[in-house]
C-alpha cells in the first residue's frame, strides 16, 4: 500500500496508535511507530497524516455525537489530532468519559475509514465509554451526528480483539471505495498498567441525512 491513500488518508506503515486505558500515562498521546509502543501499554494504532488533512482547515463538518444503542452508548465527541511531540492524541481520562474522533480521518459518512477512539476504562473514575464495545454484534447500529445536523447510520460488520502487536493497520485504515467506520479500545487481559489487546469494530454506513 502507498504512503498515502488517495483519500488523503496517510498511513504510515507499521503504525499504531494504542489508546489509553486508565494506567498511568494514559492521558498522553501515543507515538506513531508501532516500535515506539510495546504491547501491554496502555494506549490503539492509528496512522500519522498530514496535519493540512484535518477536517477543520478543509470547511468539512465534523463529529459531535456516537449513539450506539445496544450498549448503551451515548457520548459526545471530542476532536483529536496530533501533539507536538508527534504522538496522537487520545481523549483526556476525566470523570465523565468522551469519545473522540481523529481529525485526520475521513468524516463520518464521508468516504474512507473514519476512526473514533475511546477508552475501556479511566483510572479511578472507573468503566470508559467504550467499556463494552466487545459485546457489539453483526447488525448493530450505530448512529454518528455531525455538527450540521446531519448524521451517518453505520452497521456493525465484525468485531475483533487483537493483540497490540499485532494489530492490523492495512484492514482499520486502508482505503475503501464507500464511508465505513471504525471505533478502537483497549481489550483482553490486563498487563500490569495496561492491557494487552484492542477491540476493534468495523462499521459500513447505512444511511445518511438529517
Amino acid at each position: 500500500m502507498s504512503p498515502l491513500s488517495r483519500r488523503g488518508f496517510a498511513l504510515a506503515a507499521p503504525a499504531a496508535l494504542l489508546v489509553g486505558c486508565g494506567g498511568p500515562g494514559a492521558g498522553t498521546g501515543v507515538r506513531t511507530s508501532a516500535t515506539s509502543t510495546p504491547v501491554g501499554t496502555s494506549t490503539p494504532a492509528v496512522a500519522s497524516t498530514p496535519a493540512g488533512t484535518s477536517a477543520a482547515r478543509s470547511g468539512r463538518s465534523t463529529p459531535v455525537r456516537l449513539r450506539i444503542p445496544a450498549i448503551g452508548v451515548d457520548t459526545p465527541v471530542l476532536r483529536l489530532g496530533l501533539a507536538p511531540d508527534g504522538t496522537v492524541q487520545v481523549p483526556p481520562i476525566t470523570a465523565h468519559d468522551r469519545a473522540g474522533w481523529y481529525e485526520h480521518s475521513p468524516v463520518p459518512g464521508r468516504t474512507g475509514p473514519s476512526v473514533i477512539l475511546g477508552h475501556v476504562t479511566v483510572g479511578s473514575y472507573g468503566d470508559g465509554v467504550f467499556r463494552h464495545l466487545a459485546a457489539l454484534r453483526r447488525g448493530d447500529r450505530i448512529t454518528a451526528t455531525l455538527k450540521d445536523g446531519t448524521a451517518a447510520v453505520f452497521a456493525v460488520t465484525a468485531v475483533r480483539t487483537v493483540a497490540k502487536a499485532d494489530f492490523p493497520t492495512d484492514e482499520v485504515y486502508g482505503d475503501v471505495d464507500r464511508p465505513e467506520l471504525r471505533l478502537i479500545t483497549c481489550g483482553g487481559p490486563r498487563t500490569g498498567d495496561g492491557y494487552a489487546d484492542n477491540v476493534i469494530v468495523f462499521a459500513a454506513v447505512s444511511a445518511t441525512g438529517r
